[in-house]
């Protein structure tokens, strides 16, 4: 299974990243995908998901400002990010909602105050 996240980078707060998860190794179309993050410290926490029918879950936190989209085509899953915090600083991963393959490298997002 290979998961490779990108889009991550620097962003003053109140601006907005797109990240891109290709997957392989798996039957990506029929997985509900899930984005997860991981601050230093912290465990690693999801924070979107969608369903193989585009129904999409988010946390709290993120909730009105981060939009999870996929295209089972290109076997990638996206996370629009606007309105970014500080707080929203980690390292974000992608990986299958349930039962979750072993972890890629991720992409770090950086928040500026």
């Amino acid at each position: 299974v290979q998961l490779q996240a990108s889009g991550g980078g620097l962003v003053q707060a109140g601006g907005s990243l797109r990240l891109s998860c290709v997957v392989s190794g798996i039957a990506f179309s029929i997985k509900s995908m899930g984005w997860y993050r991981q601050a230093p410290g912290k465990q690693r926490e999801l924070v979107a998901s969608i369903s193989t029918g585009a129904v999409t879950n988010y946390a709290d936190s993120v909730k009105g400002r981060f939009t999870i989209s996929r295209d089972n085509a290109k076997s990638t899953v996206y996370l629009q990010m606007n309105g970014l915090k500080p707080e929203d600083t980690a390292v974000y991963y992608c990986n299958a909602k349930y039962a979750p393959a072993s972890w890629g490298q991720g992409t770090q997002v950086t928040v500026s105050s």
